[in-house]
């Protein structure tokens, strides 16, 4: 006599949780809208009170003190008071890293023609002075660069990304306080639009480079 053995119901699959899954990956989902809605806020906020181009700021107490990568305390006050012309600050994210390197050399290399009606060139990142010095000695740089690990000037001048970190910018501000330059950008971008506040002739008695004397574009 043949056994027959009973079939087993198919495992029907718990709908409950099915939905319980669904609903808590929607949940997440809504929640990652909502966080990245609430930086974009909290990036714009940070801008809020950021001076551009044309205004003319305060300079005592703008930005709280900072110190060169020797340790030497100072601030946006002191750097234009002790400028020809003003100042150009370049910020950049983190010192020695690849980008930041290209930025930093390009600044080395068109050093004498960026100064050459005055401006004084420094670096500016949240990085400390040993950092900063490191790469300062590493690359050759003929100008000073600032260590803002609290990121008060950064945040003043509007490149303190949220919720950390540094936006590679450039800014620059006149002996008045008037501000030339505020924008964001890449390591030549930089560079670029610090070059459009230098005349295209340099100042009477500044020597050329021999690039510049054979009119060839360096870049």
């Amino acid at each position: 006599m043949v056994e027959l053995r009973k079939r087993k119901a198919p495992i029907q699959p718990n709908i409950t949780e099915t939905k319980g899954k669904r609903g808590k990956k929607e949940e997440t989902s809504s929640s990652d809208r909502q966080t990245r809605k609430t930086n974009d806020a909290t990036n714009a906020d940070s801008l809020a009170g950021v001076p551009n181009v044309g205004d003319t700021i305060a300079l005592d107490g703008f930005g709280g003190e900072i110190e060169t990568n020797d340790g030497t305390k100072t601030n946006l006050k002191e750097l234009v008071a002790t400028s020809k012309s003003g100042v150009v600050l370049f910020t950049y994210p983190k010192a020695s890293t690849p980008g930041c390197t290209k930025q930093a050399c390009l600044f080395r290399d068109k050093y004498n023609h960026l100064t050459s009606t005055g401006l004084s060139i420094y670096g500016l990142s949240a990085d400390s002075p040993r950092a900063n010095t490191t790469f300062k000695s590493k690359q050759t740089l003929p100008y000073p660069l600032l260590c803002d690990t609290s990121a008060t000037l950064i945040s003043a001048i509007g490149s303190k990304k949220v919720p950390k970190g540094t936006v590679r910018g450039v800014f620059s501000v006149d002996k008045q306080g008037k501000v030339l330059l505020r924008q964001a950008g890449g390591p030549d971008a930089t560079v670029d639009a610090v070059q459009k506040l230098v005349p295209a002739e340099q100042v009477e008695g500044t020597p050329k480079t021999d690039a510049e004397a054979q009119g060839k574009d360096e870049d």
